[in-house]
């Protein structure tokens, strides 16, 4: 899974990550990497974004680092036809998988 954690989202930005399979991920309201005290050195783990592969899309997922930090972070795909492009791992695939089934 490829994922950006950001405090906020320009609208293009968050579309193109989409559209190339990353999942678009915000802190929680009033939280940022330096109030959580992220290096941006962890290894990150996600659960719960299992949903969108089963057709739902969550309205959060948990986040954990190696060094202990734990949060939820905020899912920002807010459409279905995002949901679409993500588990089909961008938009080019969506379009060719598309084409193949005819």
């Amino acid at each position: 899974m490829k994922a950006v954690i950001a405090e906020s989202y320009e609208r293009i930005h968050r579309s193109n990550l989409i559209g190339m399979g990353v999942i678009p991920l915000q802190f929680p309201e009033g939280q940022n990497a330096e109030s959580l005290g992220l290096t941006g050195e962890e290894t990150f783990s996600f659960s719960g974004i299992t949903e969108l592969n089963e057709g739902r899309t969550p309205r959060t997922v948990k986040v954990t680092t190696d060094t202990g930090v734990e949060f939820d972070a905020v899912v920002r795909i807010d459409t279905p036809g995002e949901a679409n492009y993500y588990r089909n791992g961008g938009i080019m695939q969506y379009v060719l998988r598309n084409l193949l089934r005819g």
